[in-house]
């Protein structure tokens, strides 16, 4: 099977199965979302939309999230793991968006590349979240497992892994399937045990049939 005949067939089973592509992270306000993927790293999804609403409600806007008190902070999110350093980059990021870029997220990768926190995994989601920016490809543990064992990609850098499917996916399909991707690796394409005998990509997976 050719690359492009695999990737459209991929896109075409995960549309069926997931039509409402969405970030599973809650939240209302741009900087929210910042917040939330700076909370997830490590952590799942639901734990960090547990923690964000008394987080949220305790410094209501950006202006109090960038004068918050870090260890009031570090109360909030510990239980997301790895509190300190999240809760300080947090605090940090959010003092850069007023001082730096007038209260609001940027729009390119160099800049968000700046922000505290903020690697190239965040500003691909917020890339692709907040301003639909074509060819934002995140590229998490699930992303890089699931895509690995459909031969779309392979190794487990995500900055090289990244390059591949950048390279193969359709610029204006790349962010909405990353979070299909996401859920998938969730609901099926486990780790450990995957669910192969109810998969829709068995037709275009390498690891179920190398011949594929």
């Amino acid at each position: 099977m050719e690359m492009q005949e695999r990737v459209a067939g991929v896109i075409a089973a995960l549309k069926a199965e997931y039509p409402d592509a969405r970030c599973a992270l809650q939240y209302k306000k741009d900087y929210e979302l910042m917040i939330a993927v700076r909370l997830s790293a490590q952590c799942t999804d639901a734990r960090v939309n547990q923690v964000t609403p008394a987080l949220f409600a305790a410094y209501p806007t950006l202006e109090a999230m960038a004068n918050a008190d870090i260890s009031h902070v570090e109360e909030l999110v510990r239980s997301c793991g790895f509190y300190k350093h999240k809760a300080r980059d947090i605090v940090l990021a959010c003092q850069m968006l007023l001082n730096t870029y007038g209260g609001k997220v940027p729009d390119t990768m160099e800049e968000l590349l700046k922000i505290p926190g903020v690697g190239r995994k965040t500003a691909n989601l917020l890339l692709g979240d907040l301003y639909g920016t074509p060819g934002s490809v995140v590229c998490d543990t699930h992303c890089i497992r699931v895509c690995g064992r459909l031969g779309l990609s392979h190794g487990k850098d995500p900055e090289k892994v990244e390059r591949q499917l950048r390279a193969i996916l359709p610029p204006e399909e790349s962010s909405d399937f990353c979070h299909r991707i996401v859920l998938f690796g969730r609901d099926c394409c486990t780790a450990r045990n995957p669910d192969c005998g109810h998969c829709p990509l068995v037709p275009y997976c390498k690891a179920f049939n190398p011949e594929a």
